[in-house]
């Protein structure tokens, strides 16, 4: 029988104000022992199934980190404006917050996020609300708050009110000892960071709901994601945006991982469209509730010859941080994901040409480029 157990407003509100917080210890204040199958029978009136309705009432939590945005535009096109509240704890800046839903959801708080899905026949879930792994191995406790705790608060009421669940995973979600090229959907996982850690966990968990409870849960392991409309963040393959944006500004880019290092890696676009072909893809046609995506995966070297197509000129060194290194060695080289594009038709748009062109074309032509061009 599983457990809810809701930390509260307190770590939520912290979260708000800190973005990461600082040490928290993780108590539970309340715990709910009610299996979903026993709650479903009589809950199920206060949901619509996508079957029922034109299309779903589609939720996304910690909507305003770097994908929650652009699959909020992304479904709105597609099931209509009002249709898709995008939700996080944090203030949303002006065009998103008019762009269409907004509330406040605090994942850790079961009975707010119990009664927006109550309150608004939710009919799909996006959970993107977690600590990443910088700021999760600053403060464990918190990470496990927040990736493991809310999770559990999310299957619990997916469970309780029959909705289809989408949670992402992880390039991260593999360790040292997983094969890495390629890397199969099924392989040994044993990553050493807690935000790892936290993503073979909800995996697992998912699938256990999933046939325990009848919990339609959908996951797909993301490899490392590119975009131009957001900022470097000091992550392991954030050097892939680092570099157009410093061949735009400086002409000079250093990356500070080794040049022949290898990781599977994907334009935003591709990711979002892979999201919501795995949400729609009928239940039948799925053999597994995880699967790998890729699209591409290229060497620092080989991305900078690429870039340099574009800016002649650009001049590429490499200091090596050991931590990035380490962690970049641990992970896939390839990703496998034979089965996503055998089961649901998975197919990318942009290889590596495509990229580093729709890169440049978004962040704008500077009189560099145009000369170059």
């Amino acid at each position: 029988m599983p457990i809810v157990r809701n930390v509260g407003r307190a770590v939520g509100r912290l979260l708000q104000s800190s973005g990461c917080g600082c040490g928290i210890p993780v108590v539970p204040v309340r715990c709910i022992g009610v299996s979903p199958r026993q709650v479903t029978s009589d809950a199920s009136f206060h949901s619509v199934s996508f079957s029922e309705s034109d299309h779903p009432r589609v939720l996304i939590t910690g909507g305003l980190g770097q994908l929650g945005v652009g699959l909020a535009k992304l479904l709105r096109k597609r099931f209509g404006r009002n249709n898709v509240i995008l939700s996080d704890i944090r203030k949303p800046a002006d065009n998103v917050f008019y762009s269409g839903p907004f509330i406040y959801a605090d994942i850790l708080d079961y009975k707010n996020l119990r009664e927006i899905v109550v309150n608004n026949r939710i009919t799909w879930l996006f959970h993107y609300s977690a600590l990443l792994s910088a700021v999760g191995e600053a403060n464990v406790p918190l990470a496990r708050a927040v990736n493991i705790t809310g999770l559990h608060n999310v299957l619990d009421i997916a469970a309780e009110h029959n909705l289809r669940l989408f949670v992402p995973s992880t390039i991260g979600a593999f360790g040292p000892t997983s094969p890495r090229d390629p890397t199969p959907d099924l392989c040994i996982q044993r990553p050493r960071t807690i935000y790892g850690v936290s993503k073979v966990h909800a995996e697992l968990m998912g699938e256990y709901y999933h046939y325990r409870y009848g919990l339609d849960f959908r996951c797909l392991r993301y490899p490392g994601i590119i975009s131009a409309d957001s900022q470097p963040g000091g992550g392991t393959t954030d050097y892939a945006v680092q570099i157009f944006h410093d061949a735009m500004k400086t002409g000079k880019f250093q990356c500070n991982l080794k040049p022949d290092t290898r990781l599977p890696m994907m334009y935003i676009d591709d990711c979002l469209k892979a999201t919501l072909g795995v949400m729609e893809a009928p239940a039948e046609t799925l053999s597994m509730r995880t699967y790998n995506i890729s699209a591409m995966s290229f060497t620092p070297e080989e991305l900078a010859q690429e870039v340099q197509k574009h800016v002649p000129e650009l001049q590429v060194t490499y200091k090596v941080d050991d931590v990035r290194q380490a962690i970049a060695d641990s992970w896939p080289m390839n990703f496998d994901d034979r089965n996503a594009r055998r089961d649901w038709g998975w197919k990318h748009d942009y290889d590596l040409p495509e990229l580093v062109t729709t890169m440049f074309n978004f962040l704008g032509s500077d009189s560099r480029i145009a000369q170059a061009n």
